[in-house]
């Protein structure tokens, strides 16, 4: 993409989603991801209505009267973005394509990241780890993020979930809260994702297309894997093979599902017609 064009797409993004952060996502974010604890602030004279647990009998018995320890949340976190860049997030066929749709959701997430004075880190793969960004704070750190969300062409073309989590796993040492944001087009990462989340705070966002679910009745046309290159015919005027499509679908769905209840991730799934807004606010509030 030319550099010009680039710029104008980052600042695109960058207007819509800082505003989104802004004014609807960075208190939910704050409530919903906590900081590492209480650390203690200061004291001062107890008034009526304080927990006398916090009395601090040492500066009472000092001064002669009632004094308790004030305490303030260490709020700085790292947030880590797992973004999957693997062929299939080049579908879409309404609104927007995956990609799309994930540049957005990653730049919403980061810019109510850094209005809470946390750091943001991002782990782009496929198959393969393409890139890795070490967590840091500020705008101008957002920016870049966003830039390589637009821009950056993987060398693979295929999934694998199981190897990324397994990188962060080794790559990120102290405990942080995670977005796994991918349509999930893969198997064998359940061991992995249930890892992952025993050391760190791992949330999924499951991006899907109406289109991927259901096949309409258009007779015969070529399907063609967007990871593997693999083509194959398919009859669509079936009425058996649509539904054999959608039963198929449908036991994805509940066993991706059943993949992260057991691991104990929370998980949203977001549709590129849709707003991402209400499910993502909707997972936030339900933290």
């Amino acid at each position: 993409m030319e550099t010009k064009e680039l710029l104008k797409k980052v600042r695109q993004i960058e207007i819509k989603t800082r505003g989104l952060s802004k004014h609807i996502f960075a208190g939910e974010y704050h409530s919903a991801f906590k900081g590492r604890g209480m650390s203690f602030s200061e004291v001062r004279e107890y008034q009526f209505g304080d927990d006398v647990r916090n009395i601090d009998w040492n500066v009472t018995a000092r001064y002669d009267k009632a004094y308790i320890k004030t305490y303030e949340e260490e709020r700085e976190l790292t947030v880590i973005l797992l973004i999957d860049l693997s062929n299939s997030q080049n579908f879409g066929t309404a609104e927007r394509f995956k990609k799309d749709l994930i540049t957005e959701l990653a730049a919403v997430i980061s810019f109510s990241a850094i209005q809470n004075n946390d750091k943001v880190g991002v782990i782009f793969f496929t198959n393969k780890i393409e890139k890795y960004i070490p967590p840091q704070k500020g705008k101008k750190h957002i920016l870049k993020i966003i830039r390589e969300l637009i821009d950056l062409k993987p060398e693979n073309k295929k999934t694998n979930i199981s190897g990324a989590l397994q990188y962060f796993t080794n790559v990120i040492k102290k405990r942080c809260t995670a977005f796994l944001i991918s349509d999930f087009i893969d198997s064998d990462f359940e061991k992995a994702v249930q890892i992952a989340n025993h050391k760190h705070d791992l949330i999924a966002l499951h991006i899907t297309d109406e289109k991927e679910f259901k096949i309409p009745d258009i007779g015969l046309i070529k399907l063609r894997d967007a990871e593997t290159g693999k083509e194959i015919y398919v009859n669509t005027a079936k009425k058996s093979v649509r539904e054999a499509f959608e039963k198929q679908q449908s036991l994805y769905l509940k066993e991706l599902k059943q993949t992260f209840d057991k691991a104990g991730v929370d998980s949203v799934k977001i549709k590129t017609d849709d707003d991402y807004i209400k499910p993502l606010l909707k997972l936030f509030k339900s933290r």
